[in-house]
């Protein structure tokens, strides 16, 4: 009987970000503008996974994520993992915590916030409660669950 193995190139040198919820491959290469360093991304959609069924993956070469950048994607991907690659090896594997605290990633879903109509970066506090991310706005100080709040 003939194993099946999937196979994606392995990079020298960057960032492997891994077991990010299938689907959301892209919207993590746009809000972290992973294009845009001008180095060689591969991406994996719907791939198969043991714990999530299906996942997506994100390999950035000669691109190393800050620790604040890695913990802004939990907001996206809580079970995400972001991969430290130094010679073909894995030297750093993190596993992502929530920040206390966002500025203009989001937008207010409450149209009369002052974030609408005033010119002030967007600012939300982030909470877990219940086993899901909340957003509270610092402006208008309403409370929003993670998904009703849009990318700015």
């Amino acid at each position: 009987m003939k194993t099946k193995q999937l196979s994606v190139e392995a990079i020298e040198n960057g960032t492997v970000i891994d077991h990010i919820p299938a689907g959301l491959g892209l919207t993590i290469l746009r809000q972290f503008k992973l294009l845009h360093y001008g180095s060689a991304v591969t991406v994996g959609f719907n791939l198969p996974s043991k714990t999530q069924g299906s996942k997506d993956i994100i390999k950035i070469k000669d691109v190393f994520l800050t620790e604040q950048d890695a913990n802004r994607l939990a907001l996206f991907a809580p079970e995400a993992v972001v991969n430290t690659i130094r010679d073909f090896q894995v030297t750093d594997k993190r596993r992502l915590t929530l920040p206390d605290e966002i500025s203009e990633v989001f937008r207010c879903p409450n149209t009369n916030c002052a974030s609408h109509s005033e010119p002030v970066a967007s600012r939300f506090y982030v909470r877990q409660q219940g086993g899901k991310t909340k957003l509270k706005c610092h402006y208008c100080e309403k409370t929003f669950p993670r998904e009703f709040v849009v990318e700015a």
